[in-house]
């Protein structure tokens, strides 16, 4: 029996200009996503199937689900994770990568921005092993725009859920605040933890101020 996954806890208080309301209510559709991926697992495992088939059968839509729920879960996770902290300015070997792949950090964020304002639900900073570099990728929906094999170092959520109780319909100010929150030690631990699988550097954990789980 797959045992059930717990809603991982944040802790927002470094977080400026996004209210607690704001990222309470957004947690709290977050953990539904948690709710739905066990129900959804324990569905797989306990029931019995006739008649799998892609135009209509309970196996197809609990698959759905399931990409559809996790995604969800995964995403929103890697979402809060980059939200916070103490240093809101990149640096170190992701500086210098982004950089490299963008031509400049203006350029990437430029980049970052557009995919901000053009995305329908989330913005995904990835690391693609295909050719080695870094691209913002955009997801229209959680299950929907996602690369296969690339590896994601810094997350944005544009559903109106993430910015709407605080700022209507104003994405462009909801961006802005984002983009002053980001947490680039996270970011800066991810793309480290990148080159130790790839390069068998020494491994840089995400530090634990930052993540409480």
């Amino acid at each position: 029996m797959t045992t059930p996954i717990v809603p991982k806890v944040f802790d927002f208080k470094d977080i400026k200009g996004i209210s607690n309301n704001q990222l309470t209510q957004h947690y709290t559709l977050y953990k539904g996503y948690v709710e739905k991926i066990n129900l959804i697992w324990r569905k797989l495992k306990e029931e019995k199937f006739e008649n799998p088939n892609p135009t209509y059968s309970p196996y197809r839509c609990l698959k759905l689900g399931e990409s559809y729920s996790l995604n969800g879960v995964k995403l929103h996770e890697l979402y809060f994770e980059n939200l916070g902290g103490y240093c809101h300015i990149p640096y170190g070997n992701l500086l210098k990568k982004l950089i490299h792949d963008f031509g400049s950090y203006e350029n990437f964020q430029t980049d970052f921005l557009n995919a901000g304002k053009s995305a329908r639900g989330w913005v995904v900073t990835a690391y693609d092993l295909i050719d080695h570099t870094i691209r913002n990728y955009m997801c229209d929906s959680h299950d929907q725009g996602g690369i296969w094999n690339a590896l994601p170092i810094l997350v944005l959520d544009v559903y109106e859920h993430a910015y709407m109780i605080d700022f209507g319909i104003d994405r462009a100010k909801y961006l802005d605040i984002f983009i002053k929150n980001i947490n680039w030690d996270i970011c800066e631990c991810r793309y480290n933890q990148i080159l130790n699988l790839l390069y068998n550097q020494p491994p840089m954990p995400i530090p634990m101020p930052y993540r409480m789980f």
